[in-house]
Protein backbone atom coordinates (compact mmCIF):
# COMPACT_ATOMS: atom_id res chain seq x y z
CA UNK A 1 0.00 0.00 0.00
CA UNK A 2 3.03 2.60 0.59
CA UNK A 3 4.29 1.88 -2.19
CA UNK A 4 1.18 2.39 -4.21
CA UNK A 5 0.80 6.13 -2.52
CA UNK A 6 4.97 6.52 -3.09
CA UNK A 7 4.45 6.57 -6.97
CA UNK A 8 1.11 8.38 -7.03
CA UNK A 9 3.12 10.95 -5.10
CA UNK A 10 5.82 11.01 -7.36
CA UNK A 11 3.46 10.91 -10.34
CA UNK A 12 1.64 13.72 -8.56
CA UNK A 13 5.20 15.85 -8.61
CA UNK A 14 6.28 15.23 -11.92
CA UNK A 15 2.70 16.23 -13.50
CA UNK A 16 2.86 19.76 -11.31
CA UNK A 17 6.54 20.19 -12.42
CA UNK A 18 5.53 19.54 -16.11
CA UNK A 19 2.49 21.44 -15.92
CA UNK A 20 4.43 24.59 -14.31
CA UNK A 21 7.37 24.69 -16.59
CA UNK A 22 10.94 23.68 -16.40
CA UNK A 23 13.03 26.58 -15.40
CA UNK A 24 17.12 26.36 -16.30
CA UNK A 25 19.55 29.07 -15.96
CA UNK A 26 21.29 29.86 -19.52
CA UNK A 27 23.87 32.03 -20.88
CA UNK A 28 23.51 34.63 -23.20
CA UNK A 29 26.13 32.66 -25.47
CA UNK A 30 23.55 29.34 -25.55
CA UNK A 31 20.67 31.48 -26.92
CA UNK A 32 19.26 31.30 -30.26
CA UNK A 33 20.57 33.77 -32.60
CA UNK A 34 17.37 35.39 -32.88
CA UNK A 35 16.53 35.84 -29.43
CA UNK A 36 20.09 37.03 -28.75
CA UNK A 37 19.41 39.93 -31.03
CA UNK A 38 15.90 40.44 -29.22
CA UNK A 39 17.68 41.17 -25.90
CA UNK A 40 20.60 43.46 -27.50
CA UNK A 41 17.67 45.41 -29.44
CA UNK A 42 16.02 45.38 -25.69
CA UNK A 43 18.15 45.82 -23.31
CA UNK A 44 19.44 49.06 -24.43
CA UNK A 45 20.21 51.56 -21.51
CA UNK A 46 19.37 48.64 -19.27
CA UNK A 47 21.27 46.28 -16.89
CA UNK A 48 21.21 42.46 -18.03
CA UNK A 49 20.58 40.63 -14.51
CA UNK A 50 19.99 37.01 -16.04
CA UNK A 51 18.55 34.49 -18.41
CA UNK A 52 16.67 31.46 -18.39
CA UNK A 53 15.25 28.72 -20.50
CA UNK A 54 11.58 27.88 -20.10
CA UNK A 55 9.69 24.81 -21.12
CA UNK A 56 5.39 25.71 -20.80
CA UNK A 57 2.69 23.13 -22.46
CA UNK A 58 5.98 21.40 -24.76
CA UNK A 59 6.97 24.83 -25.79
CA UNK A 60 10.07 26.40 -25.26
CA UNK A 61 10.52 29.90 -24.55
CA UNK A 62 13.16 32.39 -22.98
CA UNK A 63 13.27 34.85 -20.49
CA UNK A 64 15.68 37.66 -20.26
CA UNK A 65 15.52 39.85 -16.85
CA UNK A 66 16.79 43.28 -16.89
CA UNK A 67 16.77 46.24 -14.62
CA UNK A 68 15.67 49.43 -16.27
CA UNK A 69 15.58 52.52 -14.41
CA UNK A 70 15.77 50.67 -11.02
CA UNK A 71 12.65 48.77 -12.23
CA UNK A 72 12.51 44.93 -13.07
CA UNK A 73 11.31 44.07 -16.70
CA UNK A 74 11.38 40.64 -17.68
CA UNK A 75 10.90 39.61 -21.87
CA UNK A 76 9.50 35.71 -22.49
CA UNK A 77 10.75 35.51 -26.28
CA UNK A 78 10.15 32.39 -28.57
CA UNK A 79 12.88 30.68 -30.48
CA UNK A 80 12.02 33.07 -33.17
CA UNK A 81 12.94 35.83 -31.36
CA UNK A 82 9.65 36.91 -31.25
CA UNK A 83 8.71 38.73 -27.33
CA UNK A 84 5.48 36.53 -25.93
CA UNK A 85 5.11 38.90 -23.02
CA UNK A 86 6.88 41.36 -20.94
CA UNK A 87 6.42 42.01 -17.36
CA UNK A 88 7.61 45.03 -15.71
CA UNK A 89 7.46 46.54 -12.69
CA UNK A 90 5.13 50.01 -12.18
CA UNK A 91 4.49 52.28 -9.66
CA UNK A 92 1.34 52.59 -7.36
CA UNK A 93 0.43 55.87 -9.10
CA UNK A 94 0.75 54.98 -12.67
CA UNK A 95 -1.99 52.13 -12.25
CA UNK A 96 -5.34 52.48 -13.57
CA UNK A 97 -8.03 53.67 -10.72
CA UNK A 98 -9.81 50.23 -10.62
CA UNK A 99 -6.72 48.50 -9.96
CA UNK A 100 -5.26 50.76 -7.51
CA UNK A 101 -8.72 50.45 -5.82
CA UNK A 102 -8.66 46.08 -6.13
CA UNK A 103 -5.06 46.18 -4.72
CA UNK A 104 -5.71 48.62 -2.12
CA UNK A 105 -9.03 46.38 -0.65
CA UNK A 106 -6.54 42.85 -1.31
CA UNK A 107 -3.97 44.36 0.60
CA UNK A 108 -5.97 46.04 3.60
CA UNK A 109 -3.90 45.66 6.36
CA UNK A 110 -0.66 44.42 4.66
CA UNK A 111 1.84 46.22 2.15
CA UNK A 112 1.94 45.95 -1.19
CA UNK A 113 5.54 45.06 -1.98
CA UNK A 114 5.59 45.62 -5.50
CA UNK A 115 3.39 45.07 -9.01
CA UNK A 116 3.98 44.60 -12.13
CA UNK A 117 2.03 45.34 -15.75
CA UNK A 118 1.65 42.39 -17.72
CA UNK A 119 1.96 42.85 -21.57
CA UNK A 120 0.79 40.70 -24.56
CA UNK A 121 0.70 41.52 -27.87
CA UNK A 122 1.21 45.28 -27.16
CA UNK A 123 -1.43 45.55 -24.47
CA UNK A 124 -1.52 45.18 -20.99
CA UNK A 125 -3.57 42.54 -20.34
CA UNK A 126 -2.86 41.76 -16.21
CA UNK A 127 -1.02 43.13 -13.32
CA UNK A 128 0.41 41.29 -10.71
CA UNK A 129 1.06 42.36 -7.29
CA UNK A 130 2.91 40.55 -4.64
CA UNK A 131 1.25 41.78 -0.89
CA UNK A 132 3.11 41.10 2.74
CA UNK A 133 0.72 41.08 5.70
CA UNK A 134 2.36 39.86 8.63
CA UNK A 135 5.48 38.12 7.35
CA UNK A 136 3.68 36.20 4.31
CA UNK A 137 3.77 36.76 1.18
CA UNK A 138 0.71 36.25 -1.06
CA UNK A 139 0.06 37.50 -4.87
CA UNK A 140 -2.81 38.78 -7.01
CA UNK A 141 -3.25 38.87 -10.39
CA UNK A 142 -5.78 42.01 -12.05
CA UNK A 143 -7.34 42.16 -15.25
CA UNK A 144 -6.93 46.25 -16.33
CA UNK A 145 -10.22 46.94 -14.90
CA UNK A 146 -9.73 45.54 -11.69
CA UNK A 147 -10.70 42.10 -11.42
CA UNK A 148 -8.75 39.48 -10.11
CA UNK A 149 -8.01 36.84 -12.64
CA UNK A 150 -5.96 33.25 -12.69
CA UNK A 151 -2.94 32.99 -14.24
CA UNK A 152 -3.34 31.76 -17.98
Amino acid sequence: MSSRFASLAVSAVLVAANLAGAEKRVTMESLPPAVQKTIQEQSQGATVRGFSKEEENGKTFYEAELKVNGHNKDLLIDPTGAIVEIEEQVTLESLPPAVKTALDKHAAKGKIAFVESVTKGGSVIAYEAKIKTAGKTSEIRLSPEGAAVKEP
